[in-house]
């Protein structure tokens, strides 16, 4: 066994410890300065490294409060906290500043001790918060449905930062983060004026803790770790690159990242499986993942219109989606198409799309039927925030006489959504499409919170008139067979269940009201006081 190796001590004539630089030591170039790194909060192994940092750099740095220390430099401590700790001491200087420690980092930037501003002072620190709580608060209301947003508004870099991270929560199937960081960017967007301080948005609705950080850092810093880190992150660019193959959801990027798949050449030479749509987005992805202009939105309503026109005179082409909203460029082209008469609008879309198809104008297209059953999807919460109309979901080619497409290309590819509407839900479904995607959760959320409604592409439901109406029908139902029986048990089982409001014992359906949203043109007004 070998004896274990005495350590050795430092000779007390070189008065060397641990932690001490063996280097030459720094004449001092600025005499009239003291230094003291207060540690509570900063941490000792930090004030040992600003110490020994301060004299290499000239700078006269005291272990101790003397009377001859001037500059006290703290570390996340307010001047009240640091003149209680002075009041403990038994030395303590007659002047003396107490700075931030920003005070001391610019300095040794500048080579020498710059001027003391009020910034760099606690106790102008203190003066400048104190500002800021006086300072009026922005106010919004609650619901983004019940605000006035501007296309381009007065925080991009804000809630630009917040749109990120909502979309790398949407990426990780994270839906409550998504839509919490949809919600705090909606805010920022609506404030009539450019955030500078987080306590500006004292008091605002949607703002949690999480997004008030993220705020806070933008602020100060001019960007967020967080979201720097997750900018850079491996997964979350790879999964942006995979899901924007059209036909690719969440759950095939995340399965094909497993299997070593991050890119679409990876995913080119893998010889993985594709289904029709996810083909057709693979070999588009170039023009699918380009802005769609105005413009190329105006081609394809004129195609549409003279298809439609041909096909079933008096029916109509509305032009909906972010164009609608005022916006100059979008991801696609959504279109809702009906007749002013009720069931007219039954074969309008085999017809278009045929003859779409016969023109050489569609790259690819699959169509689904109109599912929606008013007796079964009518009053309550929809089972999911997509409708049930006959839609079709195709990839337009777009010549080079009708847009710009990119060099070499006779054409371009553009994603175009075709939806077709009876007319007694147009207005319904001119609204539900019309966006965008928050504003339509925040509409259908105040509805069933401040209304008691039920609002769909569909229809608008008033629940209290269907809950009444039911238990007046119920009611007649007992009187009519002398009957007493409990509310449990003459409900039908399927009225229970929130399924089909028709029932043998009555024509409930019938009776249950349902009210619209007014509309004036194209231009659906939803009107709150009347409801």
């Amino acid at each position: 066994m070998l004896p274990l190796k005495r350590r050795k001590l430092p000779s007390p004539s070189t008065g060397s410890t641990a932690g001490t630089n063996d280097g030459p030591e720094v004449p001092c170039r600025f005499p009239e300065i003291v230094l003291f790194f207060l540690e509570r909060k900063m941490g000792s192994s930090r004030r040992t490294f600003l110490s020994e940092l301060g004299k290499k750099n000239g700078f006269k740095v005291e272990s101790q409060l003397s009377s001859s220390v001037t500059h006290v430099l703290c570390e996340n401590n307010s001047a009240d906290e640091v003149r209680a700790w002075l009041n403990t001491q038994l030395t303590v200087p007659t002047s003396l500043h107490l700075l931030h420690v920003h005070w001391f980092t610019e300095s040794l930037r500048a080579g020498r001790p710059v001027e003391i501003l009020d910034r760099h002072t606690l106790q102008g620190q203190m003066e400048e918060e104190e500002k800021e709580e006086e300072t009026c608060s922005f106010t919004v209301p609650n619901y983004a449905c019940q605000r006035r947003t501007q296309l381009h508004h007065h925080n991009p870099s804000l809630s630009d930062a917040l749109t990120l991270l909502a979309e790398n929560a949407e990426l990780n199937e994270d839906d409550g983060r998504a839509v919490a960081f949809r919600r705090a960017a909606a805010v920022l967007k609506a404030l009539p004026a450019e955030v500078t301080s987080v306590s500006q948005l004292k008091g605002l609705p949607c703002l949690g803790e999480h997004s008030l950080r993220v705020i806070k850092d933008v602020l100060k810093d001019g960007s967020c770790s967080e979201v720097e880190t997750t900018k850079h992150s491996q997964r979350f660019n790879a999964l942006k690159v995979l899901t924007g193959i059209f036909g690719v959801g969440v759950k095939t990027a995340d399965r094909w990242i497993r299997d070593g798949i991050f890119n679409l050449q990876q995913l080119r030479e893998s010889q993985t499986t594709l289904n029709r749509a996810q083909q057709a987005g693979l070999d588009h992805y170039e023009d699918l993942n380009q802005p769609v202009t105005r413009a190329d939105a105006d081609s394809i309503t004129e195609i549409v219109q003279e298809a439609v026109s041909s096909l079933f005179p008096g029916a109509q082409v509305t032009l909906t989606g972010g164009f609608r909203r005022g916006k100059m460029t979008g991801h696609d082209v959504d279109f809702l198409l009906t007749h002013p008469e009720e069931g007219r609008e039954e074969g309008l879309m085999d017809k278009v799309v045929s003859w779409l198809d016969s023109q050489g104008l569609l790259l690819y297209q699959k169509t689904s039927r109109n599912s929606y059953l008013e007796s079964r999807d009518g009053p309550g919460r929809p089972s999911s925030n997509m409708d049930r109309f006959e839609r079709c979901f195709a990839i337009f080619k777009l010549s080079r006489g009708q847009t710009s497409p990119p060099a070499g290309h006779q054409w371009r590819a553009v994603r175009v959504d075709l939806v077709v509407t009876p007319i007694s839900q147009f207005a319904f479904a001119l609204l539900g499409w019309t966006g965008s995607k928050l504003f339509e959760r925040e509409l259908r959320r105040w509805a069933g919170h401040e209304k008691a409604m039920s609002l769909s592409s569909h229809a608008l439901f008033d629940k209290t008139q269907v809950i009444n109406t039911l238990f007046r029908e119920i009611n007649m139902w007992n009187c009519s067979n002398h009957t007493r029986s409990p509310v449990s048990e003459a409900i039908p089982e399927s009225v229970v269940r929130g399924g089909d409001l028709h029932s043998p014992r009555s024509e409930l359906h019938s009776s249950i009201t349902k009210k619209r949203l007014s509309s004036r043109g194209n231009n659906p007004v939803f009107e709150p006081s009347r409801y």
